[in-house]
């Protein structure tokens, strides 16, 4: 359990940070959906090859044909390098910003729940910055190798899958890509569940951040999707400005957790004392024909009263009656001997 002084030395750290990193954060956000409208608009020309395209030389009876009905395409994407890249670089960016947006909130979220995953920081650390340099990378290497087609004369389909996929340089870089972005993805969802869980951002920040891990290791969805990613780093950056607009959630400025009320709380908040509930019940009181514990002691001992004063009562008024009848037969006794 930290002490007091702790606490406040790391909420004066946290927020000295916050305040640093709220412009990369904002950044961050326009540069990736720049990226994914960039590489998209880019690649929106390319020429595909249909069923038919593709089965004509094999139609024509050449088993390989000198130039592949694909070559075109391996030309444009060398034509439109540039485009790529620039693409490319801005995702990068996006994602080293990204990155550091993760690590003060993996170390806040450390400070409040020391049991939080000890591999998670690295996750968000090492595979943050290979996932950034091995997607560039593999541009560049897509780059190389489709010029190296392009000004070449061989356009056979083997040269064709070369140039794409099946080059040594091209399988290095898509498997250290396919790690570091398993990587990254697992230390966001892991940081943003339990960022979420001690108070640090609010259940639907949760949620988006655990969906931007998904999107970072499966791209899937264009550019439409790629703005989730994108507009959860910038609401991050709104978060460490300061300029939440229900104001900061309250573990930040508690130096600990402060987890947000379950769906059951809140419910019972909103439902005022004496209130009919779903069951019928009234809120704050039990079920209809049962009796509260605390209600249960006096309900016994005002019956066990009521049984011994009636029982009292009783005997109080056989004596009465009894004493009249006595004094009766003697008024009837002297009456006769007189």
């Amino acid at each position: 359990m930290p002490s007091a002084s702790e606490i406040r030395d790391q909420v004066a750290r946290e927020s000295e940070w916050r305040s640093r990193l709220a412009v990369p954060a904002f950044a961050g956000g326009v540069l990736y959906l720049l990226s994914a409208i960039s590489i998209e608009g880019t690649l929106k020309g390319a020429p595909t090859v249909g069923v038919l395209q593709g089965l004509e030389p094999a139609l024509r009876g050449e088993v390989n044909p000198p130039v592949s009905p694909r070559a075109t395409e391996v030309k444009f994407i060398s034509h439109h390098a540039f485009g790529l890249l620039s693409g490319s670089t801005l995702a990068a960016l996006a994602v080293v910003a990204l990155t550091l947006i993760l690590l003060l909130l993996v170390d806040a979220t450390r400070f409040r729940r020391p049991g939080l995953w000890s591999a998670a920081r690295p996750l968000v650390l090492y595979g943050g910055i290979a996932f950034a340099l091995v997607s560039l990378g593999h541009q560049v290497v897509s780059a190389i190798e489709t010029h190296k087609f392009a000004v070449g004369h061989d356009y056979s389909a083997h040269a064709v899958d070369q140039a794409l996929t099946k080059g040594t340089l091209n399988m290095l870089v898509v498997y250290l890509a396919l790690i570091s972005a398993l990587a990254f993805a697992a230390g966001t969802i892991v940081v943003a569940m339990n960022a979420q869980r001690v108070g640090l951002i609010p259940r639907w920040m949760g949620i988006l951040g655990i969906f931007t891990g998904v999107l970072l290791f499966l791209p899937i969805g264009g550019a439409e999707l790629q703005v989730v990613p994108a507009f959860w780093m910038v609401m991050m950056g709104i978060l460490y400005l300061g300029k939440w607009s229900k104001g900061d959630p309250p573990a930040w400025a508690a130096g600990e957790a402060r987890p947000w009320p379950s769906q059951a709380q809140m419910r019972g908040a909103r439902e005022p004392r004496g209130a009919p509930s779903k069951n019928g019940s009234r809120a704050g009181s039990c079920p209809a024909g049962v009796q509260p514990r605390r209600a249960q002691a006096p309900a016994q001992a005002k019956g066990a009263w009521l049984s011994a004063a009636g029982h009292w009562e009783r005997r109080s008024r056989r004596a009465i009656e009894s004493s009249n009848e006595h004094e009766a037969r003697g008024a009837r006794g002297r009456g006769a001997r007189s």
